[in-house]
């Protein structure tokens, strides 16, 4: 039964960490939902009331920044409040439509297609879309060291406590 725990535990570490690249995966609520699985699997006796703190506020930090980076990169190169939300849906969408390029695609094109609505020229379009596409590789860099940082803490609780 431990040895499922432990699967489990490192599955769910695993899905986390794709989810900081890919979207459409639950990323740091899987990683959060890992200590609970522990937990449940062996003993929440290592947690107290610091540790879940630490880690919910990790997980609050990340889902607001993971939104407001990428806006932040639309924002930064000009782009409109309908950029930020096409963006947002091409970084969702876009790796379903085009499976090997949408996740940098979709949020590239959502950004464009919002500022050519707006009226803006292909060019601006263009630098806005680029912006987008900044925005969503500082928020993979944020999510991913943030969650390996959720990960450490968690591994040096059970280890020390």
């Amino acid at each position: 039964m431990s040895l499922l725990g432990w699967i489990l535990v490192i599955a769910l570490f695993a899905v986390g960490m794709a989810g900081a690249v890919y979207p459409v995966l639950p990323g740091v609520l899987a990683v959060y939902f890992a200590f609970f699985v522990y937990g449940w699997f062996f003993s929440f006796e290592p947690f107290g009331w610091f540790f879940w703190t630490l880690q919910t506020l990790i997980v609050v930090v990340l889902m607001v920044a993971d939104y407001a980076v990428g806006a932040w990169g639309v924002k930064k190169f000009g782009g409109s409040k309908l950029s930020v939300w096409l963006s947002t849906i091409g970084i969702i969408v876009g790796p379903f439509v085009i499976p090997a390029f949408g996740l940098v695609l979709g949020p590239l094109l959502g950004a464009m297609i919002g500022e050519l609505i707006k009226g803006e020229s292909l060019s601006k379009s263009f630098k806005v879309g680029v912006g987008s596409v900044v925005g969503l590789f500082s928020s993979i860099v944020v999510k991913v060291i943030l969650q390996l940082v959720m990960i450490v803490v968690f591994i040096i609780w059970i280890v020390a406590f």
